[in-house]
């Protein structure tokens, strides 16, 4: 701002050129796109895909490109990613998580510091490979385990050593959502619930699951909304950053 302020003052930079680039958002006409979000909050904005269409979207899309960030847009229908993808080749879809993304480089992780994502069930997939695509995507390495629920706690006990070595569990469970409670009890680190709206009539389309973790027994649980696997995603994300920065060499 200093710099630009100098410009301006020196002749260099009209007032107009300096507003420009001052602006904190772009003004698209149906949407305002959040340049400085980046700068604010780590990362850049993700795009919310539904109810949008294809030509909102790519617009969207160029903008955010035009400021180097990478894409990320969520529930996006594999009919909208055909047409997307049209103009926009480079992006990758993951047509289980509705997910529209940026090919990500490898990045280092030198602690080995990584995000639990568990899941009860094969029908919670949907939602948790939206939570690790998101989380893979702003810059964390993730571990699934999957189909871990508490019908067959077997299956979770043999995964355990796994989830308890990783900074921050995503737990993603429909039907009466127990397995939140499950493995909070077992782990040592913060453990992110993730209601899905996976069940039968009594369900009510995830409240059941979603009051079951809100009234979990086991402490060091935090909720997000139902089916909201991108949520969860991103905060463990934040609390993985900040266990990687804890245990960076020094």
């Amino acid at each position: 701002m200093e710099e630009i302020l100098k410009q301006v003052q020196a002749g260099n930079m009209s007032v107009a050129e300096a507003m420009a680039q001052l602006a904190t958002y772009e003004e698209l006409g149906f949407a305002k796109i959040d340049h400085h979000r980046k700068k604010r909050q780590g990362f850049p904005e993700v795009i919310f895909g539904e109810g949008k269409s294809a030509d909102q979207i790519e617009q969207i899309i160029q903008s955010i490109q035009t400021e180097g960030s990478d894409i990320l847009a969520t529930r996006v229908a594999r009919d909208k990613a055909a047409v997307i993808q049209g103009r926009f080749p480079e992006l990758i879809y993951n047509e289980t998580a509705e997910l529209l993304y940026s090919r990500q480089k490898p990045r280092e992780n030198e602690n080995g510091s990584y995000i639990a994502i568990v899941s009860a069930g094969t029908s919670d997939m949907k939602v948790a490979e939206e939570a690790a695509l998101t989380a893979e995507a702003f810059g964390s390495q993730v571990c699934r385990f999957y189909d871990v629920g508490v019908a067959g706690i077997h299956r979770l006990f043999n995964n355990i050593d796994g989830i308890r070595n990783a900074s921050v569990s995503v737990v993603i469970a429909g039907m009466e959502g127990a397995l939140a409670s499950v493995v909070g009890g077992l782990v040592s680190h913060p453990v992110i619930a993730v209601p899905t709206s996976v069940g039968y009539g009594a369900n009510f389309h995830g409240l059941s699951a979603l009051l079951t973790m809100l009234n979990s027994c086991a402490s060091g649980i935090s909720v997000v909304n139902i089916d909201n696997g991108f949520g969860a995603a991103y905060n463990a994300v934040m609390i993985d950053r900040i266990a990687r920065n804890a245990n960076a060499p020094q």
